[in-house]
């Protein structure tokens, strides 16, 4: 084959018919290893896969490799899905189906190599095969996506990720990237792609849903020297990751979004808000820009069709609020991000004061595919007002977690009971945290509703970032209510007064209902309950006063929570009990003197000298000196420390 490079950006990207030639398709097949006469190994390598351990075994593979035949390629792909497999392993024999592996640390390298070079399969890691046509089939093996965590899904945004080499922008485009944006740039105005995209009835997949299209005709039709296309990168949720995991296994197609996008407005720079800390999603995504730079896809008059287009990385300064469009313009322009005054809006006066559109990572995926395929083919997917798909990053106490894409309208309870395959260790299914921090506590009475942005805005639900937290019995939901707001409350820039002085109101008194009063006179308890009671004047004070989203939605999580599980804020208030013992200063410790040995060891780790005894003699605690912690639960090697 001639020169990679200029194979495709001769015979495919400037290829003008939408069908390549027989024999280009030949020699794609081959760079996408679809057509393979040595083995295949793929290695996951995420933030999640590298945790656990994926690091080792890319290095176990390639040192059982170096001595070992036949010979193969070893490569680093993204996440699949499924964090609960990582590290996940495929490997394709020549002429054969893809055969997936999970778990599978360094120690279990050598075997499972073995194994599967002389066609011995050990299926206690096995995950199941893929394939199409032409490959010969592993006779008993299931499909991957038969499995029902796949089988729900509609994975159209993550249908390259863990497929390819995401440091390989050949092996993108022999997948069809970039061919959309060198089309748009050629052949389309930037009044015709936010037509189509505006056709479409994609909705921005954060925040209220807004129209995309429609924010980029508001943006161009603004007179202005210059614009500024944004991509939101920040997701600093608790319980999201599925931006990190897109950036980290297919940053060429966020590449491709961005440019499309930008050229869409009529914007020359566009920028990539990138949250601080993710290390690994940074480097793959600064070597997607360079190689897209050296196939003259991101500089100066790009493919001789006039437009000129550049693309940066800016790193935000480890604040939750700068997830807001201001706040996040405010950081880029040297100055402290805190939210401002709407109108005006980015579209007409942004960055430097010229026109910005801020789309997220999730939103700007699905602009390549769109121009690729056409505004009907997307209004195909979905609901009538909430065409296409959603990203979800399952996390808690599901059977399964990871990153999802399922159509709109697919129900929560599909994704809980189906895709995550309902709670794990047999327990209780209590609620979804849906939303991120400021999100909203979902009850199995709501779990028939659709995802769908107006659906769910009706029952007063909101998919933010596409957090998906799953509760169970185990965990209290004072505390986690407790747990969102003190997040809220470090993370509010306290510029309007509702939400900073409202979130430190609603901590302290939440605080105080997850432990014992100092004194347990009459009007305590009256104390307490007319505490919890304010709670819900201040959240309407909140949502009605405070400048930005953070402040409007940060009463969500404690709204949806009394509303569904009163219950369990009168049991912390009257009875000073918490259900799942979760609440260390509602818990109650005691000794049975019948196990009790007299070993010591819980009174001398008692950080309040409340246990006493005789060695060698049961010991007790003094309930009133105890505090809670629980040191002696954990030290006691005879089970003799009982929580109530």
């Amino acid at each position: 084959m001639e020169d990679l490079r200029t194979f495709l950006i001769d015979k495919v990207l400037l290829f003008e018919s939408d069908t390549l030639p027989a024999s280009t398709e030949k020699e794609l097949q081959q760079i996408r290893r679809e057509r393979t006469e040595v083995p295949v190994i793929q290695v996951s390598s995420n933030t999640g896969s590298i945790i656990a351990g994926a690091e080792k075994t890319f290095d176990a593979v390639r040192s059982y490799l170096a001595g070992a035949e036949p010979e193969a390629v070893v490569l680093k792909v993204g996440c699949a899905g499924p964090a609960n497999y990582e590290p996940l392993v495929c490997i394709q024999m020549p002429g054969k189906n893809r055969l997936f592996f999970r778990n599978i640390t360094e120690e279990k390298v050598e075997p499972l190599l073995d194994g599967v070079f002389h066609n011995d399969i050990n299926e206690d890691d096995l995950v199941g095969q893929t394939g199409s046509k032409g490959f010969e089939l592993w006779p008993g093996i299931q499909f991957v996506n038969e499995l029902p965590f796949f089988a729900g899904q509609k994975r159209i945004i993550l249908g390259n990720c863990g497929c390819y080499d995401p440091e390989s922008i050949g092996e993108y485009v022999a997948r069809g990237g970039y061919r959309s944006y060198v089309k748009t740039i050629r052949h389309y105005t930037f009044e015709e792609v936010c037509n189509i995209v505006e056709a479409s009835g994609l909705r921005g997949r954060s925040g209220g849903g807004y129209l995309t299209g429609l924010k980029w005709k508001r943006a161009l039709n603004t007179t202005s020297s210059s614009r500024y296309m944004i991509c939101n990168a920040k997701e600093s949720d608790p319980g999201s990751f599925s931006d990190r995991t897109i950036l980290e296994s297919d940053p060429h197609r966020l590449i491709e979004g961005l440019a499309i996008a930008s050229y869409a407005i009529g914007a020359s720079t566009g920028i990539i808000y990138l949250r601080s800390g993710t290390d690994h999603a940074r480097k793959r995504l600064m070597r997607a820009i360079d190689m897209a730079r050296d196939y003259g896809l991101i500089g100066h008059n790009i493919y001789s069709s006039g437009y000129n287009l550049d693309i940066v990385v800016r790193t935000e300064p480890g604040a939750f609020v700068c997830g807001e469009e201001t706040a996040l313009i405010s950081s880029l322009e040297g100055r402290r991000g805190m939210p401002q005054l709407k109108p005006p809006y980015p579209t007409t006066s942004g960055l430097a004061g010229k026109p910005t559109v801020i789309n997220n990572v999730e939103t700007l995926m699905n602009i390549p595919l769109i121009m690729q395929n056409g505004p009907e083919w997307f209004r195909s997917i979905g609901t009538q007002n909430s065409p296409g798909t959603k990203v979800f990053a399952i996390a808690g106490k599901g059977r399964l977690s990871g990153v999802i894409e399922v159509e709109m309208g697919t129900t929560l309870r599909t994704i809980l009971e189906t895709i995550a395959d309902g709670i794990r260790d047999g327990r209780e299914f209590k609620a979804i945290q849906l939303g991120g921090a400021s999100g909203s506590f979902i009850t199995s009475g709501d779990l028939d509703t659709p995802v769908d942005f107006d659906l769910m805005k009706e029952k007063g639900f909101a998919m933010g970032a596409g957090g998906f937290v799953i509760i169970d019995e185990s965990m209290c939901m004072v505390d986690m209510v407790r747990y969102y707001m003190e997040f809220i409350r470090n993370e509010s820039c306290g510029k309007c007064i509702p939400c900073r002085e409202g979130t430190g109101r609603m901590l302290e008194i939440l605080e105080s209902v997850i432990k014992k009063p100092a004194n347990e006179d009459s009007g305590t308890t009256l104390e307490r309950f007319k505490g919890v009671m304010q709670l819900e004047n201040i959240s309407t004070v909140m949502k009605d006063t405070s400048l930005c989203g953070l402040g409007q939605t940060a009463p969500n999580p404690f709204v949806t929570a009394l509303r569904n599980f009163r219950d369990e804020f009168e049991e912390h208030i009257f009875d000073r009990k918490c259900r799942a013992n979760v609440c260390r200063g509602l818990r109650t410790f005691s000794i049975n003197v019948e196990k009790c040995t007299g070993c010591t060891v819980c009174a001398g780790k008692c950080p309040v000298n409340a246990i006493y005894g005789t060695r060698l003699q049961p010991y007790f605690i003094v309930e009133d000196k105890c505090t809670g912690c629980g040191k002696c639960y954990d030290v006691c090697k005879f089970s003799a420390v009982v929580v109530k």
